[in-house]
């Protein structure tokens, strides 16, 4: 599943509440659907209900730095987008934790139990890294939130374990970027501010980036120029 972060942009903030109610009701969603999908192997099935993997990851990232006015390329727009992305893994991570208080952890927890800890500590760990003095001032409480989640993470985990033995993963998002309303894709940047798309069954559509007029009022440009 894929988040848009477009959606919890709001006039240079990013609304990180409404975000880690998001990955919250995401990651007790894809719990649910483990043990009622259909898996292509034996092996898959196995693996998909001894360790319940999930993957959780957002779209959107290119337009979200861009209107935000940062260049996808440099160390401002890498350190915003490790603080959300570690904002994600580790509420994603405490939620998982939080299931397993309820239903128990996954069945193959107790053998990996420390080896997973060890996982978490060293992801919390990492927050440590993102480099804040690079993120612009408006957003460096997202490092916080980073830390916090992550802190919870563990502390919860030590508790009860959890419920998923992976819940993030990055994918590509490619065409269901599109339904989802993103200028970009996954944690690409944007290719180009007009594209077209071929479709499979017939014509093609025209994408235009919305985020672009965004982006220049952000960077101080007036009216007229932004026109």
């Amino acid at each position: 599943a894929s988040i848009n972060l477009m959606k919890f942009v709001d006039d240079g903030k990013f609304e990180v509440e409404k975000f880690e109610k998001a990955v919250k009701y995401f990651i007790i969603a894809q719990e649910l659907a483990v043990d009622g999908s259909s898996y292509p192997t034996d092996k898959i099935t196995k693996n998909s209900h001894d360790f319940r993997p999930l993957g959780l990851g957002y779209a959107n990232l290119g337009a979200m730095l861009m209107s935000l006015g940062l260049p996808y390329d440099s160390d401002s727009g890498r350190a915003v987008a490790a603080a959300i992305t570690a904002i994600m893994g580790g509420e994603a991570y405490k939620v998982s934790a939080q299931l397993a208080s309820l239903v128990g952890p996954f069945q193959r927890y107790g053998e990996n139990k420390d080896s997973m800890l060890d996982v978490i500590k060293l992801h919390r760990e990492n927050v440590k890294k993102i480099q804040v003095e690079k993120i612009p001032e408006q957003l460096r409480y997202l490092v916080n939130d980073a830390w916090d989640a992550w802190s919870e993470a563990l502390e919860l985990g030590e508790k009860y374990g959890y419920r998923n033995a992976q819940v993030t993963v990055l994918a590509p998002t490619g065409t269901i970027a599109f339904l989802m309303d993103c200028d970009t894709t996954g944690i690409e940047p944007d290719i180009a501010l007009v594209k077209y798309k071929v479709l499979a069954g017939g014509g093609m559509l025209k994408i235009v980036n919305r985020s672009v007029s965004l982006a220049l009022k952000n960077l101080g440009y007036n009216e007229n120029q932004i026109e």
